[in-house]
């Protein structure tokens, strides 16, 4: 297995608030993909097949933003989350985990609020 994750999806209750969030924070431009029951903005990936994907997704009620329940997933803060923690405040999040050390080897982490009220982590390994 390469992967442990092989999609992951951020509950949203306002899909553009959320879109412009992530779009600023990492600067990338998130791929429309909506189907009858969902809505979705997808994060770029540069091989779709061998890459780990995943969306901000507004389905009506089947995902449900969340400070304090659920799985936390880290989103790739490389080569350095503090670079996109950077951007959190500015963007509408708030910081809830500054930058911190795991290990030397194992690099940092950190955890953000988004404008929907997810916590989202962040993680960076060491170039």
């Amino acid at each position: 297995m390469k992967n442990a994750i092989s999609w992951f999806e951020i509950p949203a209750n306002d899909l553009a608030r959320a879109t412009t969030f992530y779009e600023k924070i990492f600067g990338v431009s998130l791929i429309a993909m909506d189907m009858d029951n969902i809505k979705m903005r997808m994060f770029p990936l540069d091989d779709m097949m061998n890459d780990v994907g995943g969306a901000v997704v507004d389905s009506g009620g089947f995902h449900k933003p969340s400070l304090t329940e659920g799985p936390l997933i880290y989103l790739n803060g490389n080569p350095d989350l503090q670079n996109v923690l950077d951007k959190v405040e500015a963007a509408g999040g708030k910081i809830m985990v500054p930058k911190t050390e795991i290990s030397p080897e194992y690099g940092f982490m950190a955890v953000f609020i988004d404008t929907e009220g997810n916590r989202i982590g962040l993680h960076s390994v060491p170039q």
